[in-house]
Protein backbone atom coordinates (compact mmCIF):
# COMPACT_ATOMS: atom_id res chain seq x y z
CA UNK A 1 0.00 0.00 0.00
CA UNK A 2 1.41 3.39 -1.00
CA UNK A 3 1.99 5.94 1.62
CA UNK A 4 -0.92 8.46 1.63
CA UNK A 5 0.03 11.90 -0.18
CA UNK A 6 -1.96 13.87 2.29
CA UNK A 7 -2.92 13.43 5.44
CA UNK A 8 -5.81 15.06 7.56
CA UNK A 9 -6.36 14.08 11.04
CA UNK A 10 -8.82 14.96 13.70
CA UNK A 11 -9.33 18.10 11.85
CA UNK A 12 -11.67 20.90 13.24
CA UNK A 13 -12.08 24.24 11.64
CA UNK A 14 -13.81 27.27 12.95
CA UNK A 15 -14.10 30.69 11.59
CA UNK A 16 -15.39 34.58 13.04
CA UNK A 17 -18.23 35.98 11.35
CA UNK A 18 -19.54 39.56 13.01
CA UNK A 19 -21.66 37.84 15.56
CA UNK A 20 -20.51 34.27 15.63
CA UNK A 21 -17.24 31.93 15.58
CA UNK A 22 -18.27 29.29 13.67
CA UNK A 23 -17.20 25.18 13.81
CA UNK A 24 -16.97 24.35 9.92
CA UNK A 25 -15.80 21.17 10.90
CA UNK A 26 -15.60 18.48 13.44
CA UNK A 27 -12.56 16.38 14.17
CA UNK A 28 -12.35 15.07 9.88
CA UNK A 29 -9.81 12.45 9.15
CA UNK A 30 -9.03 11.36 5.44
CA UNK A 31 -5.98 10.17 3.35
CA UNK A 32 -5.31 11.20 -0.56
CA UNK A 33 -2.95 8.84 -2.38
CA UNK A 34 -1.05 9.61 -5.24
CA UNK A 35 -3.09 9.74 -8.32
CA UNK A 36 -6.55 10.10 -6.52
CA UNK A 37 -9.45 12.20 -7.70
CA UNK A 38 -10.53 12.62 -4.26
CA UNK A 39 -14.05 14.54 -3.44
CA UNK A 40 -15.57 15.83 -0.57
CA UNK A 41 -19.35 15.64 -1.14
CA UNK A 42 -21.93 17.22 1.21
CA UNK A 43 -24.51 20.11 1.39
CA UNK A 44 -23.47 23.62 1.81
CA UNK A 45 -22.28 24.73 5.16
CA UNK A 46 -20.82 21.06 6.24
CA UNK A 47 -17.35 22.61 5.49
CA UNK A 48 -16.33 21.41 2.40
CA UNK A 49 -14.54 24.33 0.74
CA UNK A 50 -12.88 25.15 4.38
CA UNK A 51 -11.15 21.85 4.65
CA UNK A 52 -9.66 22.99 1.19
CA UNK A 53 -8.59 26.21 2.37
CA UNK A 54 -6.87 24.73 5.37
CA UNK A 55 -5.23 21.98 2.76
CA UNK A 56 -4.35 24.97 0.48
CA UNK A 57 -2.88 26.65 3.92
CA UNK A 58 -4.91 29.34 4.19
CA UNK A 59 -7.22 28.29 7.55
CA UNK A 60 -5.39 26.61 10.03
CA UNK A 61 -7.23 24.07 11.86
CA UNK A 62 -7.86 24.63 15.79
CA UNK A 63 -7.63 20.53 16.54
CA UNK A 64 -5.51 18.60 14.49
CA UNK A 65 -3.27 18.53 11.72
CA UNK A 66 -2.74 18.19 7.77
CA UNK A 67 0.21 16.65 6.13
CA UNK A 68 1.36 16.65 2.64
CA UNK A 69 3.96 14.49 2.02
CA UNK A 70 4.88 14.16 5.62
CA UNK A 71 5.17 17.98 6.29
CA UNK A 72 2.54 19.86 8.34
CA UNK A 73 1.01 22.51 5.94
CA UNK A 74 1.38 25.69 7.65
CA UNK A 75 1.23 28.52 5.05
CA UNK A 76 0.31 28.31 0.86
CA UNK A 77 2.80 27.00 -0.98
CA UNK A 78 3.23 25.93 -4.98
CA UNK A 79 2.74 22.22 -4.30
CA UNK A 80 -1.00 23.03 -3.98
CA UNK A 81 -2.64 24.92 -6.54
CA UNK A 82 -6.41 25.70 -6.23
CA UNK A 83 -9.16 25.96 -9.42
CA UNK A 84 -12.06 28.11 -8.22
CA UNK A 85 -15.64 28.43 -9.61
CA UNK A 86 -15.67 31.62 -10.49
CA UNK A 87 -14.59 33.17 -13.96
CA UNK A 88 -12.58 35.88 -12.54
CA UNK A 89 -9.63 34.16 -11.17
CA UNK A 90 -7.65 35.37 -14.90
CA UNK A 91 -6.29 38.79 -14.44
CA UNK A 92 -7.85 40.10 -17.61
CA UNK A 93 -4.81 42.46 -19.03
CA UNK A 94 -3.31 38.99 -19.35
CA UNK A 95 -3.19 36.96 -22.59
CA UNK A 96 -4.20 33.33 -21.84
CA UNK A 97 -0.26 32.54 -22.87
CA UNK A 98 0.44 34.68 -19.96
CA UNK A 99 -2.03 33.69 -17.55
CA UNK A 100 -0.60 30.53 -17.57
CA UNK A 101 2.81 31.17 -17.31
CA UNK A 102 2.91 34.01 -14.66
CA UNK A 103 2.60 31.50 -11.43
CA UNK A 104 5.92 30.19 -12.36
CA UNK A 105 7.98 32.69 -13.01
CA UNK A 106 6.22 34.49 -10.43
CA UNK A 107 7.17 31.82 -8.07
CA UNK A 108 10.73 31.87 -9.43
CA UNK A 109 9.93 28.01 -10.51
CA UNK A 110 11.04 29.12 -14.04
CA UNK A 111 11.94 31.67 -16.76
CA UNK A 112 10.57 33.01 -18.88
CA UNK A 113 11.39 31.23 -22.10
CA UNK A 114 11.02 27.40 -19.91
CA UNK A 115 7.85 29.23 -18.35
CA UNK A 116 6.80 29.97 -22.09
CA UNK A 117 7.10 26.64 -23.75
CA UNK A 118 5.85 24.93 -20.54
CA UNK A 119 2.49 27.38 -20.70
CA UNK A 120 2.13 26.24 -24.73
CA UNK A 121 2.38 22.81 -23.53
CA UNK A 122 -0.19 22.84 -21.28
CA UNK A 123 -2.72 25.31 -23.30
CA UNK A 124 -2.55 22.78 -26.07
CA UNK A 125 -3.44 20.08 -23.34
CA UNK A 126 -6.09 21.98 -22.23
CA UNK A 127 -7.11 22.62 -26.18
CA UNK A 128 -6.61 25.91 -26.41
CA UNK A 129 -3.91 26.54 -28.54
CA UNK A 130 -5.42 29.06 -31.06
CA UNK A 131 -6.45 31.08 -28.09
CA UNK A 132 -2.74 31.53 -26.53
CA UNK A 133 -2.91 35.25 -27.25
CA UNK A 134 -6.35 36.48 -26.69
CA UNK A 135 -7.45 37.73 -23.50
CA UNK A 136 -9.98 36.78 -20.76
CA UNK A 137 -12.99 38.48 -21.84
CA UNK A 138 -13.23 36.74 -25.49
CA UNK A 139 -13.50 33.40 -23.65
CA UNK A 140 -16.26 31.40 -22.82
CA UNK A 141 -16.81 30.24 -19.10
CA UNK A 142 -16.09 26.90 -19.88
CA UNK A 143 -12.91 28.21 -21.64
CA UNK A 144 -11.89 30.54 -19.28
CA UNK A 145 -12.17 27.25 -16.80
CA UNK A 146 -9.78 24.93 -19.02
CA UNK A 147 -7.69 27.91 -18.48
CA UNK A 148 -7.65 28.02 -15.01
CA UNK A 149 -7.11 24.02 -14.85
CA UNK A 150 -3.87 24.90 -17.21
CA UNK A 151 -1.78 27.64 -15.32
CA UNK A 152 -2.37 25.25 -12.07
CA UNK A 153 -1.15 22.36 -13.89
CA UNK A 154 1.39 24.24 -15.39
CA UNK A 155 2.84 24.22 -11.86
CA UNK A 156 3.17 20.53 -10.94
CA UNK A 157 1.99 20.75 -7.73
CA UNK A 158 1.67 17.82 -5.75
CA UNK A 159 -2.13 18.07 -5.54
CA UNK A 160 -4.68 20.00 -7.27
CA UNK A 161 -7.17 21.52 -4.91
CA UNK A 162 -10.57 22.25 -6.83
CA UNK A 163 -13.40 24.31 -5.45
CA UNK A 164 -16.74 23.63 -7.49
CA UNK A 165 -14.89 24.72 -10.15
CA UNK A 166 -17.89 23.67 -12.84
CA UNK A 167 -20.40 25.06 -10.36
CA UNK A 168 -21.63 28.12 -12.20
CA UNK A 169 -20.95 26.57 -15.85
CA UNK A 170 -24.60 25.68 -17.83
CA UNK A 171 -25.71 21.65 -17.74
CA UNK A 172 -24.25 20.86 -21.50
CA UNK A 173 -20.41 22.51 -20.24
CA UNK A 174 -20.42 21.33 -16.86
CA UNK A 175 -20.78 18.23 -18.36
CA UNK A 176 -17.82 18.63 -20.91
CA UNK A 177 -15.41 20.05 -18.45
CA UNK A 178 -16.23 16.82 -16.31
CA UNK A 179 -15.13 14.50 -19.33
CA UNK A 180 -12.40 16.86 -19.74
CA UNK A 181 -10.69 16.93 -16.68
CA UNK A 182 -10.76 12.95 -16.69
CA UNK A 183 -9.13 13.10 -20.14
CA UNK A 184 -6.12 15.14 -18.81
CA UNK A 185 -6.02 13.21 -15.46
CA UNK A 186 -5.48 9.90 -17.85
CA UNK A 187 -3.12 11.55 -19.72
CA UNK A 188 -0.95 12.99 -16.36
CA UNK A 189 -2.46 10.63 -13.22
CA UNK A 190 -2.11 13.91 -11.28
CA UNK A 191 -3.79 13.86 -7.56
CA UNK A 192 -6.83 15.92 -7.33
CA UNK A 193 -9.03 17.09 -4.42
CA UNK A 194 -12.33 18.47 -5.55
CA UNK A 195 -15.50 19.44 -3.45
CA UNK A 196 -18.81 19.45 -4.96
CA UNK A 197 -22.41 19.34 -3.82
CA UNK A 198 -23.53 17.33 -6.57
CA UNK A 199 -23.78 13.40 -6.47
CA UNK A 200 -23.83 13.53 -9.85
CA UNK A 201 -20.72 14.95 -10.20
CA UNK A 202 -18.92 13.29 -7.15
CA UNK A 203 -19.52 10.24 -9.15
CA UNK A 204 -18.46 11.09 -12.77
CA UNK A 205 -15.37 12.67 -10.92
CA UNK A 206 -14.15 10.93 -8.12
CA UNK A 207 -12.19 7.93 -7.66
CA UNK A 208 -13.10 8.23 -3.88
CA UNK A 209 -15.90 10.05 -2.13
CA UNK A 210 -15.93 11.55 1.01
CA UNK A 211 -19.50 12.19 2.07
CA UNK A 212 -20.22 14.81 4.64
CA UNK A 213 -22.72 15.28 7.19
CA UNK A 214 -24.51 18.61 8.11
CA UNK A 215 -23.02 21.43 9.89
CA UNK A 216 -20.30 21.17 11.60
CA UNK A 217 -18.88 18.50 8.61
CA UNK A 218 -18.36 15.14 10.17
CA UNK A 219 -16.93 12.33 8.14
CA UNK A 220 -20.21 10.34 7.00
CA UNK A 221 -18.82 7.81 4.93
CA UNK A 222 -16.07 7.29 2.14
CA UNK A 223 -16.91 5.05 -0.58
CA UNK A 224 -15.00 3.75 -3.42
CA UNK A 225 -16.40 5.19 -6.73
CA UNK A 226 -13.96 3.10 -8.70
CA UNK A 227 -15.78 -0.02 -7.49
CA UNK A 228 -18.23 1.26 -10.39
CA UNK A 229 -18.90 2.49 -14.12
CA UNK A 230 -18.22 6.17 -12.51
CA UNK A 231 -18.50 6.73 -16.53
CA UNK A 232 -21.61 4.77 -17.21
CA UNK A 233 -23.62 7.65 -16.17
CA UNK A 234 -27.58 6.56 -15.96
CA UNK A 235 -26.53 3.28 -15.95
CA UNK A 236 -27.82 0.86 -12.84
CA UNK A 237 -24.28 1.02 -10.65
CA UNK A 238 -23.93 4.74 -11.43
CA UNK A 239 -28.03 5.18 -9.96
CA UNK A 240 -27.21 2.38 -7.38
CA UNK A 241 -24.22 4.30 -5.86
CA UNK A 242 -26.31 8.05 -6.31
CA UNK A 243 -29.58 6.66 -4.32
CA UNK A 244 -27.06 5.53 -1.89
CA UNK A 245 -25.65 8.52 -1.10
CA UNK A 246 -28.50 10.34 -1.94
CA UNK A 247 -29.74 8.53 1.17
CA UNK A 248 -26.92 8.96 3.43
CA UNK A 249 -27.60 13.06 2.52
CA UNK A 250 -31.60 12.76 3.03
CA UNK A 251 -31.33 10.85 6.14
CA UNK A 252 -28.73 13.92 7.99
CA UNK A 253 -31.37 16.48 6.64
CA UNK A 254 -34.32 14.36 8.13
CA UNK A 255 -32.31 14.18 11.44
CA UNK A 256 -31.62 17.64 11.57
CA UNK A 257 -34.95 19.06 11.15
CA UNK A 258 -36.31 16.48 13.04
Amino acid sequence: MAEPLLNVAGVTLQYKTPEHLVTATYRVDFQVFPSDRFVLLGPSGCGKSSLLKSVGGFLKPVEGEIRLSGSEVERPGPDRMMVFQEFDQLPPWKTVKENVMFPLTASGKLGRREAEERARAYIAKVGLERFADVHPHMLSGGMKQRVAIARALAMEPAILLMDEPFAALDALTRRKMQEELLYLWEEARFTVLFVTHSIEEAIIVGSRILVMSPHPGRVKAELDADAFDHRAVGGEAFQRLQTRIHNMLFADRVESHG
